[in-house]
C-alpha cells in the first residue's frame, strides 16, 4: 500500500505526497516574493542611476517583472494557507473528472459525487503551466479535499500536486457546465475506489467470450501465447534482465495489484484521437547517424540551439543598423540574454543531449531485444505516454512486470500524432546495454515498425512506488467496465 492509502483517514496532510507538495507550493510563493522584492530594489537603484540620462526609462522593465513577481507570490502564499487549512481538515476523496472548456485553455473541472447523486462544477485558481499538472484526462479521476459549496484543494492521482478550486458562481453557469460534463459521460463513468478501500486481489475482468473483441485490438498476433515468442536463439539476451523462465513464473502467480484485463479497460477509455495526418516519415536511426534522424535531434535539443542562434542573428542585425543611442543600452541587455542562453543550450547539447540520443541509438543498434505484451497509458500529470509492460506468457490475469514513460512524437499542439494506433498489443524491447545511475536499463520500445523513444528508464515492478505509479495511471475502480 502507498501512504496515501494507509493515511489517508486521519488528515489530507497525512499523506507523504501531499506534505511535500503543500511545503513546495509555500516555498516558491517565498521565492516568488523575495525575487520581486529584489527586482523592485534593483529597478529603483539602476533608475536613480541613470536618472540624469535618456536612459532610465529602462528601468520600468524589471520594475514590471517585480510588482508582478511580488503579487503572484503573496498571492500564492495567500493560497497555501487556505491549502492547508483545507487539507488539515479533510481527507481525500476520489472522484471521476472532466475538464471543461477548449483545448488546453479550459480552467474548469467537473467531478461527480461519491454517491453519483450531484455534479461539482469547480473553477481553477492557477496558471495555466499549474493547471495542466492535475488536467483529468480521458479516464481521469482526481483526488479532493474540502468542501464543493466553498472551495478545497485539487490533486491529481497520489497528491503530489495541489491546485485550489472554487465553486463555479452563477445558477446559469452551473447548469450549462454540469449539462456539458454530463454530456461527457461523467456520471456513467465506472466509480473509482476510495483510499483505504482497495482489496487484495485482482478485480475480475472481461469474461472469456470478449476476447473476440480483444484481438481486433491486441495488436500482432504475436501476443495471442507463448508459442509465439521468439526463441533462445533469436533473443540474445533478456535472461540478463527477465527471462522466458520468469515470465512463466510471473503467469503462475497471482496478481496482487491491477491485471491486464484491468489495465486493457483503462487502456481503451483512455485512447484518443491520435492527430489528423499521419507523422512524416524520417530516417532510420540504425542506418544513419544519429544527427540525422527528426525525432533525435528533438530528444538532444539541436532545435533550442537553434532558436537561440535565431535570436542572437536577429540581435546582431539590430545592432549593424546603427540604433539610437538611448535604446543601445537595452539591446545590449537582451544581446547578453540571448547569448547566455545560446552559450547554455550548446552546453547542455554537448553534455546531456548528445550523450542521451548516442546512447538510444546503440540500445536500438543492440542484438539484444525482448517481445512483451503493453498496454498504452497516460500519465495525468502532463499526459505523457506510458507503456505497461507485461509478460508474454500469460493471459487476462498477469499482473504488470514493468513500466517505460515515452517522449510524446507530435508536436505541441498533437503530442499523440506517432502513438502506437491500438491502446494494446505486443512490442519489442532493444537495449539492456547502457543503465542509468541506479543501475536501470535504457530501452527503446519498437511498435508497428517504427521506434518509440522513452523519456526514461525501464522501471520493473519493483515496491510500493511502482504501486503508487499504476493506481495514478489507472486508477482503481469499484467494478470492471466491460
Amino acid at each position: 500500500m502507498t501512504s496515501a492509502t494507509t493515511s489517508a483517514t486521519t488528515s489530507a496532510l497525512n499523506v507523504e505526497e501531499t506534505a511535500g507538495a503543500l511545503d513546495t507550493y509555500r516555498r516558491n510563493a517565498v521565492g516568488l516574493i523575495a525575487w520581486g522584492a529584489v527586482m523592485i530594489a534593483a529597478a529603483s537603484v539602476f533608475g536613480m542611476l541613470l536618472a540624469d540620462s535618456g536612459a532610465s526609462g529602462a528601468a520600468i522593465i524589471p520594475l514590471a517583472g517585480g510588482i508582478l513577481s511580488l503579487g503572484g507570490g503573496i498571492g500564492s502564499l495567500f493560497l497555501a494557507r487556505r491549502m492547508r487549512r483545507a487539507l488539515g481538515a479533510g481527507t481525500w476523496s476520489v472522484h471521476p473528472a472532466v475538464a471543461i472548456g477548449d483545448g488546453r485553455t479550459a480552467t474548469t473541472v467537473v467531478l461527480r459525487s461519491p454517491d453519483r447523486s450531484e455534479a461539482w462544477p469547480l473553477t481553477v485558481i492557477a496558471t495555466r503551466q499549474r493547471y495542466e499538472l492535475v488536467r483529468p484526462g480521458p479516464d481521469g479521476v482526481l483526488w479532493w479535499c474540502g468542501d464543493p459549496r466553498v472551495g478545497g484543494v485539487l490533486a491529481p492521482p497520489g497528491g503530489g500536486e495541489l491546485i485550489w478550486a472554487k465553486p463555479v458562481r452563477g445558477g446559469h453557469v452551473r447548469r450549462r457546465v454540469v449539462a456539458r460534463a454530463e454530456a461527457e459521460g461523467l456520471m456513467h463513468r465506472a466509480t473509482p475506489r476510495q483510499l483505504g478501500s482497495r482489496v487484495p486481489g485482482p478485480v475480475p475482468g472481461p469474461v472469456p467470450d470478449q476476447a473476440t473483441d480483444v484481438d481486433s485490438v491486441r495488436g500482432p498476433e504475436g501476443v495471442k501465447g507463448p508459442e509465439d515468442v521468439q526463441g533462445p536463439e533469436a533473443v540474445q539476451g533478456p535472461e540478463a534482465v527477465r527471462g522466458p523462465e520468469a515470465g512463466q513464473d510471473a503467469a503462475r502467480t497471482e496478481p496482487s495489484g491491477p491485471t491486464y484485463a484491468e489495465l486493457f479497460e483503462h487502456a481503451r477509455r483512455q485512447a484518443g484521437p491520435r492527430g489528423g495526418r499521419a507523422p512524416r516519415p524520417e530516417r532510420d536511426a540504425r542506418e544513419v547517424a544519429w544527427w540525422r534522424v527528426r525525432s533525435l535531434r528533438r530528444v538532444a535539443g539541436v532545435h533550442r540551439v537553434v532558436i537561440a542562434l535565431g535570436f542572437c542573428a536577429a540581435v546582431g542585425a539590430v545592432a549593424l543598423t546603427g540604433p539610437p543611442k538611448e535604446d543601445a543600452l537595452k539591446l545590449y541587455a537582451v544581446g547578453a540574454l540571448v547569448l547566455g542562453a545560446l552559450v547554455y543550450s550548446c552546453y547542455r547539447l554537448l553534455t546531456v543531449g548528445r550523450p542521451a540520443a548516442r546512447a538510444l541509438v546503440r540500445a536500438l543498434t543492440g542484438s539484444v531485444h525482448v517481445r512483451r505484451r503493453y498496454t498504452l497509458l497516460y500519465d495525468p500529470r502532463g499526459a505523457a505516454p506510458v507503456l505497461v509492460l507485461f509478460p508474454m506468457y500469460g493471459g487476462w490475469d498477469a499482473g504488470p512486470e514493468a513500466v517505460l514513460r515515452l517522449i510524446p512524437p507530435g508536436p505541441p499542439k498533437e503530442p499523440r500524432r506517432g502513438l502506437p494506433a491500438e491502446p494494446a498489443g505486443s512490442v519489442e524491447l532493444h537495449g539492456w546495454r547502457d543503465v542509468t545511475a541506479d543501475e536501470r536499463p535504457i530501452v527503446v520500445a519498437w511498435i508497428d515498425g517504427r521506434p518509440h523513444w522513452p523519456a526514461g528508464p525501464y522501471q520493473e515492478a519493483d515496491g510500493p512506488e511502482f504501486a503508487a505509479l499504476i493506481d495514478r495511471l489507472a486508477p482503481p475502480l469499484e467494478t470492471q467496465a466491460s
